[in-house]
């Protein structure tokens, strides 16, 4: 039996979140070590720490702090505190803070060098998570639509059994949520390439149809302009253990993820699915698991599903990540980290539809409260941010 309805925190703006985390936010490297200490002492909070925030191009610094400030307004996340080391552009409490108060969401900063050094900072901002947790507490969880859910699609480690079943299967899936008002982000263009001409035959207009086309070339041109070509790093080297040949071959499983509905736009890497039209959007991200899954993050999505032929550990800090496989070998090598055993697929026990309906009744189980296995290990491999290009 399918359920239509699950349970979140409503956010100021509307959004509804399947987590309630208080995010202690690095604006800068030299953030990371008071980041982690104050998380280490609150309660349920998530830090995120990264090597970014200075030294980088205007272009590269503004994707860094669009990837930030989306990771905290993510309706995951219901308060903040951004710790800062000096001032850098953009990536800074002010520029950061008054970014993600428009959420609405309670917002807290704390500037390493202006409060006294790292010791006082410490105490600062633990205090101040301390009090924005116990706020965090009172909230209760309140019913909520299908339809304000976006829903994340990945998938990694791929081999021969991926295309033919729980990626197909997480269509289904994903096309039932977008029957009943959802949407859903499709990202890795590197890993779309072969695929365009399906691709473009699901855009609602030619115009979205071009974008996916020239979105997808640009994407190889860039690779193209470094000396390298993308074909001869894809696939993997683990996808090539897995029996598949070509990039073209590995695309062409990887789209099906996205199931029969209408794409409805190509979105840049990071920034927010504010579109409500429900559909598929593309998000033009690296294939990089780590980099994809925290733009999707950033894009708004409160879950994911990530689909994988060998079997994967990966999990992204505040989007509970359910990893689902339909090759029977990699379930028994790795259920520790798995969620959704879909190897009946090709055993002829379940049609891919009914493998849809159970990731499907999953997805609503673990944005009402449900722990994927990688949150109860608290695996939070899955963060990244990717880079536009070199330090400076």
């Amino acid at each position: 039996m399918l359920m239509t309805k699950w349970y979140g925190y409503y956010r100021p703006d509307g959004q509804v979140g399947a987590r309630n985390y208080c995010l202690i936010l690095s604006a800068t490297v030299y953030a990371n070590s008071v980041v982690e200490r104050v998380a280490n002492t609150i309660e349920g909070a998530i830090p995120i720490t990264h090597d970014l925030g200075r030294c980088q191009t205007m272009s590269d610094l503004k994707l860094t702090f669009d990837i930030l400030c989306g990771l905290a307004k993510n309706p995951n996340v219901g308060a903040v505190v951004i710790i800062d080391h000096f001032r850098e552009a953009y990536c800074n409490i002010d520029e950061m803070g008054e970014e993600i108060a428009k959420s609405g969401k309670p917002v807290y900063g704390v500037n390493i060098r202006e409060v006294g050094g790292a010791i006082e900072a410490t105490a600062v901002a633990t205090r101040q998570a301390m009090y924005l947790t116990q706020e965090l507490s009172k909230m209760k969880r309140e019913e909520a639509d299908i339809s304000q859910f976006l829903l994340g699609l990945n998938c990694g480690t791929s081999d021969t059994t991926q295309g033919l079943s729980a990626n197909p299967a997480l269509g289904f899936c994903s096309d039932r949520i977008v029957r009943e008002g959802g949407r859903s982000i499709l990202a890795e263009f590197p890993e779309l390439m072969g695929a365009e001409e399906w691709l473009t035959s699901k855009a609602v207009s030619p115009q979205i149809a071009q974008k996916i086309v020239d979105e997808i070339a640009s994407y190889e041109q860039k690779i193209l302009a470094t000396g390298e070509d993308i074909r001869g790093s894809q696939p993997t080297g683990d996808n090539i253990v897995g029996g598949l040949s070509t990039i073209e071959e590995k695309s062409l499983g990887g789209a099906k993820k996205s199931g029969s509905a209408p794409i409805i736009d190509v979105i840049s890497n990071g920034q927010p699915v504010l579109n409500k039209t429900p559909g598929v959007y593309l998000m033009n991200t690296p294939g990089h698991g780590a980099e994809s899954i925290t733009s999707i993050a950033a894009g708004g999505a409160q879950a994911m599903v990530f689909c994988t032929g060998g079997g994967h550990t990966i999990a992204q800090p505040i989007m509970p990540t359910i990893k689902v496989t339909g090759n029977a070998n990699s379930w028994r090598q790795m259920k520790d980290t798995m969620d959704l055993d879909l190897s009946g697929i090709l055993a002829g026990e379940i049609t891919l539809e009914q493998a849809g309906d159970l990731i499907y009744n999953e997805l609503v189980e673990v944005l009402s409260g449900k722990l994927t296995k990688c949150e109860i290990l608290k695996e939070r491999s899955g963060f990244g941010i990717s880079r536009a290009g070199l330090s400076i």
